[in-house]
């Protein structure tokens, strides 16, 4: 029998409670196909014959050893549970760890349903901001690309020809401008 399929079903056995460490078990054992070494002819038969749990339970195990995985480089205070992770899970990585460190800096108690209340907030601003910058005439799209290819001739000069202060001024004008009303 398999060593290693061996060892990480003693891991899920000893570490029920432990979600994090089963995810990853639970993954390796999918991704690696290790059921088969049972004559198991599914991921899916393997898990309820095998652990008595549901493919949707051992999916959403899975997805939160993968956030704690993106996570992690950010600190060590992490999702506790699953069913923390699980609203972080539906983003995408990077949208993750910039909805950690916002939660995080926001203060809030660590629980599932400040952690689910807080990305559904993020995941609705997120999609303002998104629609906000699809609504741009071609004029003046053309115009910032314009302004973009510029500063990239003023970086491959070394600024020479226009000083990046002076970039960064017209920069500001372009701002205030933009923000008056009327």
């Amino acid at each position: 029998m398999n060593h290693r399929l061996n060892a990480l079903e003693e891991l899920i056995d000893s570490r029920r409670r432990s979600f994090y460490e089963i995810g990853k078990a639970l993954r390796e054992i999918r991704d690696e196909r290790l059921y088969r070494d049972l004559l198991y002819k599914s991921f899916e038969e393997y898990l309820k014959k095998r652990w008595d749990m549901g493919r949707s339970h051992a999916y959403r195990l899975i997805e939160a050893s993968r956030v704690i995985d993106n996570l992690s480089p950010l600190g060590d205070v992490l999702p506790e549970n699953e069913a923390q992770s699980r609203p972080i899970g539906k983003l995408k990585p990077v949208e993750q760890r910039r909805l950690w460190r916002n939660f995080l800096a926001a203060g809030l108690e660590l629980n599932a349903r400040n952690i689910g209340r807080f990305a559904a907030r993020f995941a609705s601003k997120e999609k303002s901001r998104i629609e906000l910058t699809t609504i741009i005439s071609r004029e003046f799209k053309e115009a910032v690309m314009a302004m973009l290819r510029q500063i990239g001739v003023a970086r491959e000069d070394g600024w020479q020809a226009t000083s990046r202060e002076a970039g960064l001024f017209w920069l500001k004008v372009m701002r205030e401008k933009i923000i008056a009303k009327g």
